[in-house]
């Protein structure tokens, strides 16, 4: 025997949720102030019981525990209200496949994503993004929100199905997804399916954009067979369905399910976060300049290159910020596949549990003034991933999110590109946080872009005059504006 003494288990408490209400549970504080929410429940235990309509759910307090979950994807697997939604709009992709389908899923997309072919991207990313900002115009008033949408959009379109998404598709895709993301909020802390079978407005205008979206990919795939085969994922998932050396070929509504899932997914999240940069940046000056400082130096005026992309430390320390200030991905859900003991307690099989990355950031234990904008806390190596591993914007364990490399490298040559060359400020008047919908971000916020005459290398576009509320909103028009309502009563 070596002598040593095991470490006793940390003894974890378990709470209720407070202000629970008949039938729909915490409904109400999900919808009028979800983020205060989350917050408070930490103060009532590691593990706090809580109510989505009728149904029982546990939320997930601590980081260690968290990631006990997510280490075991065979007991806590992906399900729950969320996927149960999310399902019925991607079919069983890798991000909504079960367990058991996870691995072979993932192996077949890895190629794709694996860092040498992410940096192959880099070019593309860079030049896209130079494209959306060209033509702005100082003084203009930009739909921040619609432009980092169609910017994603396009990006992630490329890589799955090169340029089979003209430019009218991939803005109906923009369309789709904004009203998407507002329903999936709603049917997932309201899981009574006969709400959602009404035929009202919104949930006729959820259907039409699931079908929508559903027929563009169609379309798409299509095309492709008729065409020339290139060198994307499409491709790689057709030759796929020719099954090699014995093996299970991929079925065509898997082929369709893929492409659907990496193309709302890989939209939605990194232009939320791009979003919430630009609002957090033009409110916090300070950090605004050193990034400014950071892409003078480093990029003096030109498009960023792969090779930048290491040297752009505070570029990438303001996104990690946004990413924990803001996480688009703020809340999700798992199912138990089996009668378990979790935290000491007692989990029947098909129990809803919960977490919130949104939640683990804002702990005051793992970051201190969890309320601010700080850049400057993810200079240091040792921050990597905050106490406990409490930072997770991916997720964590064998269902990371497949596209956090790419996710990373798009939004910091985007940043870069935009934020070299232009400073986009608020109008006058007080800037409203960001309401969560099936992700955090802004959904309707204008800026004003102004050039950055100091600039190395940068050229200064004329003025236009402008008066507040006349002038034209580049990169989306009124009603794009309008279908990216961040509140959940659109849903």
């Amino acid at each position: 025997m070596n002598g040593c003494v095991p470490e006793p288990e940390q003894a974890w408490t378990v709470g209720t949720a407070p202000g629970i209400f008949p039938s729909i549970g915490h409904a109400i504080a999900l919808f009028r102030r979800p983020l205060e929410f989350l917050n408070s429940l930490p103060a009532q235990g590691d593990l706090v019981e809580m109510r989505l309509g009728p149904q029982r759910a546990w939320m997930v307090c601590h980081p260690e525990l968290v990631h006990r979950m997510l280490r075991d994807s065979r007991t806590f697997d992906k399900g729950g209200p969320l996927y149960e939604r999310l399902r019925a709009v991607m079919g069983d992709g890798v991000v909504t496949c079960p367990h058991a389908e996870h691995r072979r899923q993932r192996r077949l997309l890895q190629p794709t994503f694996r860092p040498s072919i992410v940096a192959g991207y880099t070019r593309m990313m860079a030049e896209e993004t130079e494209s959306l900002c060209g033509d702005w115009r100082g003084g203009q008033r930009i739909d921040v929100s619609a432009a980092t949408l169609g910017l994603t959009t396009r990006l992630i379109s490329r890589v799955v199905l090169s340029n089979s998404l003209g430019p009218a598709a991939a803005e109906e895709v923009r369309h789709c997804l904004a009203v998407i993301v507002h329903g999936l909020f709603v049917r997932t802390v309201v899981p009574v399916d006969a709400l959602f079978r009404l035929p009202t407005p919104a949930n006729r205008r959820y259907r039409r954009a699931v079908e929508g979206v559903h027929e563009l990919i169609d379309a798409a795939i299509a095309e492709r067979r008729r065409g020339t085969p290139r060198d994307d994922l499409l491709d790689l998932l057709l030759t796929a369905t020719v099954a090699e050396d014995g093996g299970t070929p991929v079925t065509e509504q898997e082929v369709h399910d893929q492409l659907v899932s990496l193309l709302l997914t890989g939209s939605e999240s990194p232009s939320m976060c791009l979003a919430s940069t630009f609002s957090l940046l033009a409110e916090h000056p300070e950090a605004e300049q050193r990034l400014h400082a950071e892409l003078d130096s480093v990029l003096a005026g030109r498009l960023p290159d792969v090779d930048d992309l290491p040297r752009l430390v505070y570029t990438r320390s303001v996104l990690t910020e946004t990413l924990r200030h803001s996480p688009p991905g703020w809340l999700f859900t798992r199912v138990t596949t089996r009668e378990t003991e979790f935290a000491g307690c007692r989990l029947p099989r098909g129990a809803t549990v919960l977490y919130s990355p949104y939640l683990l950031h804002h702990n005051a234990a793992s970051f201190p003034e969890p309320g601010r904008y700080l850049p400057e806390r993810w200079l240091e190596p040792e921050a990597a991933a905050g106490p406990h591993g409490a930072l997770i914007p991916f997720a964590a364990g064998s269902r990371k999110c497949i596209g956090d490399l790419f996710s990373m490298a798009e939004m910091t040559v985007a940043l870069a590109t935009i934020a070299g060359r232009w400073r986009l400020r608020h109008p006058d008047g007080r800037v409203a946080p960001p309401r969560p919908g099936a992700t955090l971000g802004p959904r309707s916020l204008t800026m004003i872009c102004e050039p950055r005459e100091g600039a190395p290398g940068g050229t200064a576009p004329h003025a236009v005059a402008h008066s507040p509320g006349a002038a034209a909103v580049a990169s989306g028009s009124e009603k794009s504006g309008r279908d990216g309502d961040n509140g959940v009563h659109h849903a």
